[in-house]
């Protein structure tokens, strides 16, 4: 059985501020194959990497991404609510993430966040970032809003994509059929061994989230699941090792 690859959640979300560069930077630093980040659109349309509809968790300020501008949202404290030492971190937008990514190897989930807020041609703007930084091969899109994971196949079919899902799907190989998808991203403890091996033999990849105690690392493991998407890498390759 071979090993699963190890992506950092939303960067070392376990040690680091969540989406900020320094959480991406130092996923690279411990090995991280890849990382999970989410994308928002700013109030003049840039697409920015943040994972709640609000900056009110993750930030000193207060109210909805989408009615700020990317001024405004790199003006915010990113990190402290972390820990103090992180006070210059600030939300990157997706383009300095790029600028970044493209002097790496890593691989990059790109989770699309419009399962909440409708945000117009943001599948077509991040599909034409990618294509200008000809990242095609490092990039997966993925999406709760299984609407936005057929647009991509659509108008993107050379970029890999899945579909996430948090509750039980009656069907998910027809759904991810459905929406021409070639990944699944369920929460981890939606899986079977069974399934695993019945979907990657219809040719999918597994790419469950997000699994950060010991126990619950090995299971996915044991099931043989192709990326583990974790808080906590360094967890990860202490028991692959």
């Amino acid at each position: 059985m071979s090993k699963p690859l190890i992506f950092a959640h939303r960067g070392v979300k376990g040690t680091h501020p969540e989406n900020t560069m320094i959480a991406f930077q130092e996923a690279e630093r411990i090995g991280a194959h890849g990382i999970e980040l989410d994308v928002h659109l700013s109030k003049d349309g840039e697409l920015v990497v943040i994972h709640d509809e609000t900056v009110d968790r993750t930030t000193n300020g207060v109210g909805l991404v989408s009615e700020k501008t990317v001024e405004e949202l790199q003006s915010l404290d990113a990190g402290s609510y972390k820990d103090p030492s992180f006070h210059e971190a600030k939300i990157p937008t997706l383009r300095e993430v790029f600028i970044w990514l493209s002097t790496t190897n890593l691989q990059l989930n790109i989770e699309l966040k419009t399962d909440v807020i409708h945000y117009p041609n943001i599948e077509e703007k991040a599909v034409a970032l990618v294509r200008e930084y000809h990242l095609s091969n490092q990039i997966v899109f993925s999406s709760f809003n299984h609407d936005s994971v057929s647009l991509l196949a659509e108008i993107a079919p050379e970029i890999p994509r899945a579909i996430l899902y948090d509750t039980p799907l009656s069907d998910p190989i027809a759904e991810a059929k459905h929406r021409e998808a070639n990944g699944l991203h369920p929460n981890f403890q939606l899986l079977t061994k069974e399934f695993v091996q019945l979907a990657q033999e219809q040719g999918y990849v597994f790419r469950p989230y997000t699994i950060n105690e010991y126990k619950d690392l090995q299971t996915m493991i044991d099931y043989g699941v192709d990326v583990i998407i974790t808080d906590w890498p360094a967890r990860a390759f202490e028991l692959l090792s």
